[in-house]
Protein backbone atom coordinates (compact mmCIF):
# COMPACT_ATOMS: atom_id res chain seq x y z
CA UNK A 1 0.00 0.00 0.00
CA UNK A 2 3.27 2.58 0.93
CA UNK A 3 4.27 2.16 -2.87
CA UNK A 4 1.41 4.06 -3.85
CA UNK A 5 2.75 8.10 -3.30
CA UNK A 6 -0.92 9.71 -2.93
CA UNK A 7 -1.35 6.93 -0.16
CA UNK A 8 2.10 8.30 1.19
CA UNK A 9 0.96 11.97 1.35
CA UNK A 10 -2.37 11.33 2.43
CA UNK A 11 -0.95 9.50 5.74
CA UNK A 12 1.42 12.26 6.16
CA UNK A 13 -1.37 15.16 6.33
CA UNK A 14 -2.87 12.82 8.83
CA UNK A 15 -0.20 12.13 11.20
CA UNK A 16 0.98 16.17 10.93
CA UNK A 17 -2.63 16.81 11.99
CA UNK A 18 -1.81 15.00 15.15
CA UNK A 19 0.13 17.46 16.50
CA UNK A 20 -0.78 20.99 14.56
CA UNK A 21 -4.62 20.17 16.13
CA UNK A 22 -3.71 20.47 20.22
CA UNK A 23 -0.57 22.89 19.41
CA UNK A 24 -2.60 25.24 17.18
CA UNK A 25 -4.71 25.09 19.91
CA UNK A 26 -2.43 26.68 22.31
CA UNK A 27 -1.06 29.23 19.53
CA UNK A 28 -3.93 30.29 19.24
CA UNK A 29 -5.18 30.16 23.13
CA UNK A 30 -1.99 31.91 23.75
CA UNK A 31 -2.04 34.43 20.78
CA UNK A 32 1.52 32.91 19.61
CA UNK A 33 0.55 33.07 15.91
CA UNK A 34 3.72 35.63 15.66
CA UNK A 35 5.69 33.05 17.28
CA UNK A 36 5.14 29.97 15.21
CA UNK A 37 5.85 32.52 12.14
CA UNK A 38 9.54 32.93 13.47
CA UNK A 39 10.03 29.38 14.46
CA UNK A 40 8.89 28.19 10.49
CA UNK A 41 10.72 30.23 8.65
CA UNK A 42 13.79 29.74 10.77
CA UNK A 43 13.48 25.99 9.15
CA UNK A 44 14.58 27.96 5.73
CA UNK A 45 17.90 28.36 7.75
CA UNK A 46 17.69 24.43 8.91
CA UNK A 47 17.37 23.55 4.98
CA UNK A 48 20.38 25.12 3.98
CA UNK A 49 22.30 23.75 7.00
CA UNK A 50 21.40 20.10 6.13
CA UNK A 51 21.56 21.01 2.30
CA UNK A 52 25.61 21.74 2.88
CA UNK A 53 26.76 19.34 5.60
CA UNK A 54 24.51 16.24 4.00
CA UNK A 55 22.54 16.21 6.80
CA UNK A 56 18.81 14.64 6.76
CA UNK A 57 16.46 17.36 5.91
CA UNK A 58 14.55 16.77 9.09
CA UNK A 59 17.78 16.49 11.50
CA UNK A 60 18.92 20.30 10.25
CA UNK A 61 15.36 22.08 10.37
CA UNK A 62 15.20 20.52 13.49
CA UNK A 63 17.69 22.22 15.14
CA UNK A 64 17.58 25.64 13.83
CA UNK A 65 13.75 25.75 14.97
CA UNK A 66 14.99 24.73 18.04
CA UNK A 67 17.76 27.65 18.31
CA UNK A 68 14.92 30.16 17.17
CA UNK A 69 12.75 28.88 19.49
CA UNK A 70 14.79 28.82 22.38
CA UNK A 71 15.48 32.40 21.31
CA UNK A 72 12.20 33.69 20.83
CA UNK A 73 11.45 32.39 24.28
CA UNK A 74 14.39 34.02 25.84
CA UNK A 75 13.84 36.97 24.52
CA UNK A 76 10.21 36.68 26.11
CA UNK A 77 11.13 35.93 29.53
CA UNK A 78 13.11 39.03 29.49
CA UNK A 79 10.17 41.34 28.82
CA UNK A 80 11.29 42.02 25.10
CA UNK A 81 8.26 43.43 23.05
CA UNK A 82 7.48 40.47 21.25
CA UNK A 83 5.41 41.45 18.25
CA UNK A 84 7.96 43.98 16.89
CA UNK A 85 11.40 41.49 17.78
CA UNK A 86 9.07 38.57 16.14
CA UNK A 87 8.67 40.41 13.19
CA UNK A 88 12.30 41.00 13.26
CA UNK A 89 13.13 37.72 13.91
CA UNK A 90 10.59 35.80 11.32
CA UNK A 91 11.67 37.69 8.01
CA UNK A 92 15.47 37.68 8.94
CA UNK A 93 15.74 34.48 9.11
CA UNK A 94 13.62 33.93 6.00
CA UNK A 95 15.78 35.94 4.01
CA UNK A 96 18.57 34.67 5.53
CA UNK A 97 18.04 31.08 5.03
CA UNK A 98 17.00 32.15 1.57
CA UNK A 99 20.75 33.62 0.35
CA UNK A 100 22.06 30.86 2.22
CA UNK A 101 20.82 27.97 0.09
CA UNK A 102 21.43 30.04 -2.45
CA UNK A 103 24.85 29.67 -2.06
CA UNK A 104 24.24 25.73 -1.95
CA UNK A 105 25.08 23.65 -5.77
CA UNK A 106 21.73 22.42 -7.06
CA UNK A 107 19.44 23.75 -4.37
CA UNK A 108 17.65 26.86 -5.77
CA UNK A 109 15.75 24.48 -8.49
CA UNK A 110 13.95 23.04 -5.30
CA UNK A 111 13.25 25.90 -3.70
CA UNK A 112 9.57 25.93 -3.83
CA UNK A 113 9.27 22.70 -2.09
CA UNK A 114 10.81 24.02 1.12
CA UNK A 115 8.60 27.07 0.79
CA UNK A 116 5.30 25.46 0.16
CA UNK A 117 5.79 21.44 0.50
CA UNK A 118 6.24 18.87 -1.53
CA UNK A 119 4.52 16.31 -0.10
CA UNK A 120 3.64 14.50 -2.92
CA UNK A 121 6.89 13.00 -2.48
CA UNK A 122 7.02 11.52 1.01
CA UNK A 123 8.81 8.89 1.11
CA UNK A 124 8.62 6.02 4.05
CA UNK A 125 11.53 7.37 5.94
CA UNK A 126 9.58 10.44 5.59
CA UNK A 127 6.51 9.08 6.44
CA UNK A 128 8.28 7.72 10.08
CA UNK A 129 9.39 11.00 10.94
CA UNK A 130 6.12 12.72 10.01
CA UNK A 131 4.00 10.15 12.44
CA UNK A 132 7.02 9.82 15.34
CA UNK A 133 6.88 13.47 15.33
CA UNK A 134 3.13 13.90 15.64
CA UNK A 135 3.19 11.24 18.18
CA UNK A 136 5.81 13.16 20.28
CA UNK A 137 3.98 16.24 19.99
CA UNK A 138 0.87 14.70 21.51
CA UNK A 139 2.17 12.71 23.70
CA UNK A 140 4.21 15.88 25.50
CA UNK A 141 0.60 17.74 24.62
CA UNK A 142 -1.21 15.04 26.83
CA UNK A 143 1.31 14.81 29.20
CA UNK A 144 1.22 18.67 30.41
CA UNK A 145 -2.31 19.44 29.37
CA UNK A 146 -3.66 20.43 32.82
CA UNK A 147 -0.64 22.33 33.70
CA UNK A 148 -0.40 23.91 29.87
CA UNK A 149 -4.07 24.80 30.25
CA UNK A 150 -3.34 26.18 34.35
CA UNK A 151 -0.68 28.40 32.71
CA UNK A 152 -2.63 29.33 29.57
CA UNK A 153 -5.62 30.77 31.91
CA UNK A 154 -3.64 32.50 34.40
CA UNK A 155 0.01 32.57 35.60
CA UNK A 156 -0.70 33.84 39.11
CA UNK A 157 -2.79 30.60 39.33
CA UNK A 158 -0.26 28.58 37.91
CA UNK A 159 2.16 30.06 40.51
CA UNK A 160 -0.50 29.25 43.35
CA UNK A 161 -0.63 25.83 42.02
CA UNK A 162 2.55 24.93 42.31
CA UNK A 163 3.38 25.20 38.72
CA UNK A 164 6.21 26.92 36.61
CA UNK A 165 4.64 29.01 33.75
CA UNK A 166 8.47 29.26 32.56
CA UNK A 167 8.84 25.64 32.17
CA UNK A 168 5.00 25.02 30.37
CA UNK A 169 6.26 28.02 27.75
CA UNK A 170 9.60 25.76 27.07
CA UNK A 171 7.27 22.61 26.63
CA UNK A 172 5.44 24.66 24.07
CA UNK A 173 8.87 25.75 22.28
CA UNK A 174 10.03 22.73 22.20
CA UNK A 175 6.63 21.06 20.72
CA UNK A 176 6.14 23.68 17.91
CA UNK A 177 10.24 23.26 16.77
CA UNK A 178 9.57 19.67 16.59
CA UNK A 179 5.99 20.62 14.76
CA UNK A 180 7.83 22.57 12.49
CA UNK A 181 10.78 20.13 11.45
CA UNK A 182 8.10 17.48 10.84
CA UNK A 183 5.79 19.95 8.93
CA UNK A 184 8.55 21.28 6.46
CA UNK A 185 8.01 18.29 3.93
CA UNK A 186 4.34 18.37 3.65
CA UNK A 187 3.33 22.64 3.57
CA UNK A 188 6.59 24.20 3.74
CA UNK A 189 8.11 26.50 5.46
CA UNK A 190 5.38 29.69 4.81
CA UNK A 191 2.69 27.26 5.21
CA UNK A 192 3.21 26.05 8.61
CA UNK A 193 1.85 28.69 10.46
CA UNK A 194 -1.60 28.67 7.98
CA UNK A 195 -2.01 24.71 9.22
CA UNK A 196 -1.21 25.59 12.59
CA UNK A 197 -3.83 27.85 12.96
CA UNK A 198 -6.54 27.51 10.47
CA UNK A 199 -7.89 24.22 12.29
CA UNK A 200 -7.60 25.45 15.58
CA UNK A 201 -9.33 28.72 14.80
CA UNK A 202 -12.42 26.73 12.78
CA UNK A 203 -12.88 24.35 16.18
CA UNK A 204 -13.21 27.17 18.63
CA UNK A 205 -16.60 27.92 17.44
CA UNK A 206 -17.99 24.81 17.06
CA UNK A 207 -16.42 23.19 20.90
CA UNK A 208 -17.89 23.63 24.59
CA UNK A 209 -14.51 22.75 25.99
CA UNK A 210 -10.61 22.71 25.20
CA UNK A 211 -10.10 19.27 25.01
CA UNK A 212 -13.27 19.57 22.25
CA UNK A 213 -11.59 22.14 20.28
CA UNK A 214 -8.13 20.10 20.21
CA UNK A 215 -10.08 16.97 18.88
CA UNK A 216 -12.15 18.56 16.06
CA UNK A 217 -8.52 20.84 15.17
CA UNK A 218 -7.29 17.11 14.45
CA UNK A 219 -10.22 15.86 12.66
CA UNK A 220 -10.32 19.28 10.76
CA UNK A 221 -6.38 19.50 9.64
CA UNK A 222 -6.69 15.95 8.58
CA UNK A 223 -9.86 16.30 6.76
CA UNK A 224 -8.04 19.43 5.09
CA UNK A 225 -5.12 17.97 3.92
CA UNK A 226 -7.45 14.68 2.20
CA UNK A 227 -9.45 17.29 0.68
CA UNK A 228 -6.46 19.63 0.02
CA UNK A 229 -4.72 16.40 -1.95
CA UNK A 230 -7.95 15.60 -3.80
CA UNK A 231 -8.40 19.19 -5.10
CA UNK A 232 -4.41 19.11 -5.76
CA UNK A 233 -5.44 15.54 -8.23
CA UNK A 234 -8.59 17.06 -9.41
CA UNK A 235 -7.43 20.42 -10.45
CA UNK A 236 -3.84 20.07 -10.84
CA UNK A 237 -2.89 22.92 -7.98
CA UNK A 238 -0.02 22.76 -5.54
CA UNK A 239 -0.31 20.22 -3.19
CA UNK A 240 0.93 22.48 0.27
CA UNK A 241 -1.35 25.31 -0.85
CA UNK A 242 -4.20 23.45 -1.63
CA UNK A 243 -4.68 22.22 1.93
CA UNK A 244 -4.21 25.39 3.76
CA UNK A 245 -7.50 26.52 1.18
CA UNK A 246 -9.17 23.79 2.35
CA UNK A 247 -8.75 24.59 5.55
CA UNK A 248 -9.74 28.00 4.88
CA UNK A 249 -12.88 26.87 3.27
CA UNK A 250 -13.61 24.83 6.65
CA UNK A 251 -12.89 27.52 8.39
CA UNK A 252 -15.20 29.91 6.46
CA UNK A 253 -18.15 27.07 6.96
CA UNK A 254 -17.42 26.86 10.76
CA UNK A 255 -17.31 31.21 11.44
CA UNK A 256 -21.11 31.03 9.85
CA UNK A 257 -22.14 28.35 11.97
CA UNK A 258 -20.83 29.83 15.02
CA UNK A 259 -22.46 33.47 14.64
CA UNK A 260 -26.06 31.35 13.77
CA UNK A 261 -25.48 29.30 17.08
Amino acid sequence: MLDDFLIRAALAGVGLSLATGPLGSFVVWRRMAYFGDATAHAAILGVALALATDLPLGLGTLAVALAMAATVAGLAARGWAMDTTLGVLAHSALALGLVAISFVPGARTDLSAYLFGDILSVTRADLGFIWGGGALVTGLLVWRWQALLTTTLSEDLAHASGLKPDRERLILTLALAVTVAVAIKVVGALLIAALLIIPAAAARGLSRNPEGMAVLAVLIGAGSSLAGLALSMWQDTPAGPSIIVAAAAVFAVSAGVARRR
